[in-house]
């Protein structure tokens, strides 16, 4: 397997198919809400195996050196494989070779475990997001 950083018009296609999947069909999430004003600038990386992509995650520049992980999604028959950890992995070094001092993002609850063994810490209340409860996180990279 390997784990490629690719834009927008590059990725939108194998990301997009991975996302559908876990978030509109498995998940729930009004299609509408799946795609936004975020993606087209994202840096989105992709885990492919034997040329599928099987999973996908973005890093969003919030400003600030801030960045924001998002639409981390691993197709149903991979997870527990640590595909996630290495999309995850991979999105945490791009964030610190640009040079960002801290990353957020919006936990599903039932993956604050998953993020937190990778330093992730949750902050504040949890909250509906897309009829999903989530939690805020962050990871500080340097001060």
């Amino acid at each position: 397997m390997e784990i490629l950083i690719k834009p927008w018009k590059e990725a939108e296609l194998e990301a997009f198919l991975v996302r559908q999947e876990v978030f509109i069909r498995e998940q729930g999430v009004p299609a509408e809400l799946e795609l936004d004003k975020f993606d087209p600038s994202a840096a989105h990386a992709l885990a492919n195996l034997n040329g599928r992509c099987i999973g996908t995650g973005r890093l969003v520049d919030l400003g600030n050196r801030q960045a924001q992980i998002g639409r981390m999604a691993v197709l149903a028959q991979f997870r527990n494989q640590g595909v996630g950890r290495q999309v995850l992995e991979m999105l945490i070094d791009l964030a610190k070779s640009q040079e960002f001092e801290s990353i957020v993002l919006h936990s599903q609850v039932s993956a604050i475990p998953f993020y937190e063994k990778l330093g992730f810490q949750a902050q504040g209340p949890t909250y509906d997001e897309a009829g999903i409860a989530h939690r805020n996180m962050i990871l500080v990279l340097s001060k």
